[in-house]
């Protein structure tokens, strides 16, 4: 029996781990933490993606919109707590309409259900909402990803998957007869195939293994607010500004989630280190890492002025945050929100200065280095999980 090892516990770990195991591979899962989604999948805004923002025919587009089929799937089949209430994408002045035209377009092309409604159809689903046209997404779900995981971790070690944590890769190297060997502090683990689903550390985890990869991580924090309980009922479901195209991320909106309460976010700023979840999170490593990257300057002369800027700006300052959101609902007020936690998106910048803009998958002999799955990543996970399964198979 062939037998792989995956680094990483988060959900496109676990689900290649449990997928591999339903192959008949014998499996090896590493973390270096002592829980399951410990990082990116445990710190995001658990909303299954439509796949409505991607280009067609790219991974994220494919595997999204399939993703989001599987995964509310696989939630309702194991008793994962999951809604389907779908989301308003609002275009809140005319500039906005020919943008929010571009994302109705991407919905028919990766056949993603959505309708394009006036302001008095769009207050039918939120009332608070302001805007001059909207987009309703009919799939988008929310959903408790830790909970996907903690059933992964359960599926996936009834069928005979080593499931161990506390247990970095402290080394990797081809073995004298082939194969690759990982070192941890408990011991080396041997096994013919590497998968390398190490998210924030991924990059790493693959120049550890001998490869070089095409990308580096830089990690950018997203920081959320909540709405107070008496303010709750501003938001009924999901509530979304219109991305400009020539900013790399979406902006701040607004989520109601399974329990009731309203996230808000997030932003985006550079966080200081890879797990640096407030501001006061430093590495020195870290920074030199992101810093001695020529892509980072590269992006930065992009878009650091003013649109990084204006992103730390909100970040520290709670009115700033508020005004964004109440160009969405113009109803909150600074007053209405309060800080919640952040979460880390691991990045993949390339060495030109962009963004990788699709999922990245790249490989050596005997290994597998998925180097960049932000966001829809956690939507995708079953089908990334597939995806990387089949490459173990050309490797096996």
């Amino acid at each position: 029996m062939r037998h792989v090892t995956v680094i990483g516990g988060g959900i496109i770990g676990l689900a290649v781990a449990w997928k591999l195991t339903g192959r008949g591979y014998r499996v090896t899962v590493l973390e270096k933490e002592d829980h399951w989604a410990a990082h990116q999948t445990g710190h995001n805004s658990n909303v299954v993606h439509a796949g409505l923002y991607y280009r067609p025919g790219s991974l994220k587009a494919r595997l999204s919109v399939a993703g989001n089929r599987s995964m509310v799937a696989f939630a309702r089949e194991h008793g994962v707590p999951v809604e389907v209430c779908g989301k308003l994408v609002v275009a809140t002045s005319e500039a906005e309409l020919p943008a929010l035209g571009v994302l109705a377009e991407r919905a028919e092309a990766n056949g993603v259900p959505a309708t394009m409604l006036e302001p008095a159809q769009a207050a039918e689903y939120e009332p608070e909402v302001t805007c001059v046209r909207a987009l309703r997404v009919h799939s988008t779900a929310v959903i408790d990803f830790p909970a996907v995981c903690r059933v992964l971790a359960t599926l996936a070690r009834d069928a005979g998957a080593d499931l161990r944590l506390n247990s970095p890769a402290l080394g990797i190297r081809t073995g004298d007869r082939g194969g690759v060997e990982v070192a941890t502090p408990h011991g080396v683990v041997a096994s013919d195939v590497l998968v390398n689903c190490a998210g924030l550390h991924s990059d790493r985890v693959a120049r550890l293994a001998g490869f070089t990869p095409s990308a580096r991580i830089v990690p950018f924090r997203g920081e959320y607010y909540t709405l107070r309980p008496e303010r709750r009922h501003l938001v009924r479901g999901l509530i979304y500004p219109v991305p400009d195209p020539a900013l790399p991320f979406l902006g701040v909106h607004l989520t109601r989630m399974l329990d009731g309460s309203v996230h808000a976010g997030p932003n985006a700023v550079p966080a200081l280190r890879r797990e640096g979840y407030r501001w006061r999170d430093v590495s020195p490593g870290d920074l030199l890492d992101t810093l001695t990257f020529p892509g980072t300057w590269r992006f930065a002369r992009r878009y650091a002025f003013p649109v990084g800027w204006d992103e730390v700006r909100r970040s520290l300052s709670k009115r700033r945050f508020a005004a964004s959101l109440a160009r969405l609902v113009p109803a909150v007020t600074p007053d209405d929100i309060v800080r919640h936690d952040s979460g880390v998106r691991a990045q993949a910048l390339l060495p030109d200065g962009r963004l990788a803009d699709d999922f990245l998958v790249e490989e050596s002999r005997g290994q597998v280095h998925v180097l960049n799955a932000p966001s829809p990543a956690a939507t995708s996970a079953l089908e990334i999980a597939s995806h990387i399964v089949d490459r173990v198979t050309a490797h096996a």
